[in-house]
């Protein structure tokens, strides 16, 4: 219990301390983080080599970034013989080869005798993310516009063996993602109706502007179109983690409408009009109306008062009642 104690302490030294320094560096690859590959990139590192850390495409979703720096078993036998260090402000950036090159140091620390030593930099203030007997999470946070970045191992004794000059370490960096999607809101009117007001709540918040883009938490929510100028809406929707989802709404015209059911032989009347196509929702005015269904020598009479904006269904039903007495 004493050894774990001691290592969590000791790996809680890296922090960011920003120092300018010239480094000749040995560049042994690129660590390239994106959304597209999750899983990282794995560049081997010597005893003396370093990784650019770079990152791709869409960062929005990524909370935090993982170190996760492999060793090999005879490394155990090394403790404080080696150390991480960690530079942004990167000028030139290097490709693989020997680089000569200015950077500012983030922080610096010998490595504890352990086969994974995993570091998480933060790229959001919210990040959540804590400091484990298995995980450093470095304090403060990094902006995205600091990459990229340098990863360097170097030596910190003296005498260096033969067989720690041999070994390989793996760096794999891959993001940390946050629990959320992002949203994007589009609107198709009515040829007639182009501009009128309406009112977006998106889980019963009013969107101020809902032709903006916004970051939802992963999940179920719930949409709402309210306007005295079209069709109120209301519409399910799930967001997925790290991904965009584009919906188009479609804003309906307010005029009520009937949907009628009916047998076929049937003809219907909408204030003594013959609707032509009952089988199309059939458009009326707000207000007080009559229905008429006629089959055959068959006729039945229905009010019925519509409100703009709401859809109405209206079925014909013919029913056989069959009854027992004494």
């Amino acid at each position: 219990m004493r050894t774990c104690m001691a290592a969590f302490t000791f790996l809680f030294l890296f922090v960011f301390q920003v120092q300018g320094e010239s480094i000749r560096a040995l560049i042994a690859g690129i660590n390239k983080v994106s959304l597209a590959d999750t899983d990282g990139v794995t560049v081997p590192l010597s005893y003396v080599s370093s990784s650019v850390i770079e990152l791709e495409g869409d960062t929005r979703f990524f909370r935090a970034i993982q170190l996760e720096l492999t060793a090999p078993q005879a490394f155990l036998n090394y403790r404080g013989s080696l150390a991480a260090a960690l530079y942004t402000e990167l000028n030139p950036v290097p490709v693989p080869g020997v680089a000569d090159l200015e950077a500012q140091r983030l922080g610096f620390e010998p490595l504890p005798a352990k086969l994974l030593i995993i570091y998480q930099i933060p790229l959001k203030d919210d990040h959540g993310l804590r400091t484990t007997p298995y995980a450093t999470v470095l304090t403060g946070v990094l902006a995205p516009s600091s990459f990229p970045l340098l990863f360097r191992l170097m030596p910190v004794i003296k005498g260096i063996s033969d067989e720690l000059e041999k070994m390989v370490f793996s760096l794999t960096v891959k993001p940390i993602l946050s629990n959320e999607g992002a949203l994007r809101m589009s609107f198709r009117y009515p040829y007639n109706l182009q501009g009128k007001p309406f009112t977006v709540l998106v889980d019963d918040t009013v969107i101020d502007n809902p032709a903006e883009e916004r970051l939802l938490a992963e999940g179920e929510h719930h949409l709402m179109v309210l306007s005295e100028d079209y069709r109120n809406q209301s519409r399910a929707f799930v967001i997925e983690r790290a991904k965009n989802l584009d919906l188009t709404i479609e804003l309906l015209d307010p005029t009520p409408l009937l949907i009628f059911e009916y047998p076929e032989n049937a003809k219907v009347y909408v204030d003594n009009d013959l609707v032509s196509n009952p089988k199309v929702p059939y458009p009326v005015e707000p207000g007080s109306h009559e229905i008429r269904f006629q089959v055959s020598d068959y006729t039945i009479t229905r009010p019925i008062t519509v409100q703009k904006g709401k859809t109405y269904r209206i079925a014909l039903a013919v029913d056989v009642n069959i009854s027992e007495s004494e």
